[in-house]
């Protein structure tokens, strides 16, 4: 493998797993078989990434972040410490359903805070914000910010991650970046 990462030597990198450039997996963590783990992303203390996981170029994992089969992560998502994926509606340890997994998807740009618990099948859109300690129980639109269990849609977010505010014409300026972003039919588009 001709990639360029680190591996802190507490860390558990199965057989299998596909490591672009740039890498970093920290102290307690463990890779498990065949995932694939994008360029110049940093894997915190204690992370659990389970097989066939796909994650971007980018992407940040705090730590104590478990993300079970059947996630994907876009590119430059973060995910906050103990935030949790899941990957079965209906668990049971007697019943086994492995190859029955939900999938999840993540999209590029997004946020999940600390604690918040996503429950399988239900996709985060692009650049959206969950809240710390929010469940998701349903999709996720791009830009959207949610909090709450279950979650609830309070707002929209920027891609620099500060909430818009609308005028009547369903326009938002970012404070931070200037980009110019619309509202219509519950949809948040960036338009510069």
């Amino acid at each position: 493998m001709d990639t360029n990462y680190f591996a802190h030597p507490s860390a558990i990198i199965d057989e299998g797993c596909k490591i672009e450039n740039g890498v970093k997996i920290w102290h307690f963590s463990h890779i498990m078989p065949n995932c694939v783990i994008g360029e110049n992303c940093n894997i915190g203390q204690n992370v659990v990434i389970s097989p066939e996981v796909v994650l971007g170029k980018n992407v940040k994992i705090q730590n104590n972040v478990s993300i079970y089969t059947g996630v994907t992560c876009g590119d430059d998502v973060f995910l906050g410490p103990s935030c949790v994926f899941t990957n079965v509606t209906n668990p049971r340890s007697g019943v086994n359903r492995r190859g029955q997994y939900d999938k999840t998807h993540v999209g590029n740009g997004a946020s999940i805070g600390a604690n918040a618990t996503i429950v399988c099948g239900h996709d985060i859109g692009n650049f959206a914000f969950i809240g710390a300690g929010a469940v998701v129980t349903k999709n996720v639109p791009d830009y959207a910010l949610l909090v709450g269990n279950p979650a609830k849609q309070i707002g929209w977010m920027s891609e620099y991650g500060h909430r818009l505010s609308f005028d009547t014409e369903g326009i938002a300026i970012c404070e931070e970046s200037q980009q110019v972003y619309k509202l219509e039919n519950n949809k948040v588009t960036r338009i510069k």
